[in-house]
């Protein structure tokens, strides 16, 4: 019996010692409701409880934050250069390229069958 309860207490100072390590170590924003200091507290005050509180009530999950995901197309850095207009040279020069492209497209149509199946 002796044995088991020694068990049991030095697994719940442990449990509450990783609480507060994790309370500590994690990043502000993922903080719910109190800030770091705080929850620290409550911990402490608190042993069991205030490491229950912490990790049901007092942080985020990892996937949930409060940052702002941005998608390539709609991010500058990402786009560099190819989020400025297009020069109105750059634009006919472009259409220069199409137009060939589309006229080598048409000469190889005009060919006919290359070959015959045998």
């Amino acid at each position: 019996m002796v044995k088991g309860l020694f068990i049991l207490i030095v697994a719940a100072v442990a449990f509450v010692i990783y609480a507060l390590i994790d309370c500590l170590f994690t990043e502000r924003y993922r903080f719910r409701a109190l800030n770091k200091p705080i929850w620290a507290l409550v911990i402490v005050i608190l042993p069991l409880v205030g490491a229950l509180l912490w990790f049901g009530l007092g942080r985020r999950s990892r996937g949930a934050s409060n940052r702002r995901v941005v998608a390539p197309d709609d991010d500058p850095d990402f786009l560099g250069e190819r989020s400025a207009p297009m020069s109105a040279s750059d634009r006919e020069s472009v259409d220069e390229r199409i137009r060939r492209l589309e006229q080598e497209l048409a000469e190889h149509d005009d060919d006919g069958p290359t070959g015959k199946l045998k």
